[in-house]
């Protein structure tokens, strides 16, 4: 399986893509309007963009900028599977999270991004069927739907999918 661009490593990323400054908008007084510590990213590739400008800190926002483009890849990018083709397994990063079958990992840490985009490739790749997802995972189907749910978008996706094919959603 090819490496998804959300868990590239920072550099390895940032490589691929443009990077511009800009000036926050709203509340702030005359640093916010007068400094340029907002940071836009743009994955040249995909064209899946990251943004932050929130903090005073052009260093933070390019932080929270790169982690939502990583969290944007993954709900937007999916890596090529099939039902039908020999599952390589997870990868060393998902079974560094999971055990007992529980993957671990909080919604704000720097690895769950590549955890999801890894997830939604399974679940996609079995054409949104849990128990086959989740087994190939080593999960039970209950925390790949945990997984999902973390971040809405993700169970939104999974579930539009599941509807247009006449199967149940998901609940979170």
């Amino acid at each position: 399986m090819a490496t998804h661009p959300a868990s590239l490593p920072g550099k390895a990323l940032l490589a691929q893509c443009d990077q511009t400054a800009r000036r926050g908008s709203g509340p702030g007084g005359q640093h916010r309007n007068k400094v340029e510590t907002g940071v836009v990213l743009v994955h040249r590739p995909t064209g899946v963009r990251g943004q932050a400008s929130e903090r005073r800190s052009r260093k933070e926002n390019a932080a929270a900028a790169l982690f939502r483009l990583r969290l944007q890849l993954a709900l937007d990018v999916r890596t090529p599977t099939t039902p039908t083709a020999p599952s390589p397994g997870p990868t060393p990063l998902w079974r560094s999270r999971c055990r007992g079958g529980r993957i671990s990992v909080s919604t704000t840490h720097e690895d769950f991004p590549a955890l999801l985009a890894e997830a939604l490739d399974v679940v996609f790749g079995q054409e949104c069927e849990l128990p086959p997802a989740a087994e190939a995972l080593d999960v039970s189907p209950t925390q790949l739907v945990r997984l999902l749910a973390d971040e809405p978008r993700a169970l939104l996706a999974v579930n539009a999918v599941r509807t247009a094919r006449g199967q149940h959603a998901l609940r979170g």
